[in-house]
């Protein structure tokens, strides 16, 4: 690759804000599903709107670990890591 397409590669903390949208949704269903599993053992059925609430506040930190292995099979396709 030359330099110009090294500079203008996406990075990590970029693509993880492009896959937050979809992180928000998947921690808030799970989120949600969790409080359904432990409402069998007594505690309370937490509110959709709590759960995704959830999701906005730890959309980011689950969707970054995706990012850099998204990052990773990007760099691996280019043939960076050979």
């Amino acid at each position: 690759m030359t330099e110009d397409e090294l500079r203008n590669r996406i990075s990590v903390r970029r693509l993880a804000l492009y896959l937050y949208p979809l992180g928000i949704g998947a921690v808030g269903i799970n989120l949600f599903f969790l409080s359904l599993i432990f409402s069998w053992v007594g505690l309370p059925v937490m509110s959709p709107y709590l759960a995704m609430a959830g999701g906005v506040v730890f959309g980011y930190p689950f969707a970054y670990p995706f990012a850099k292995h998204i990052r990773y099979l990007m760099d691996k396709s280019d043939g960076l890591l050979d």
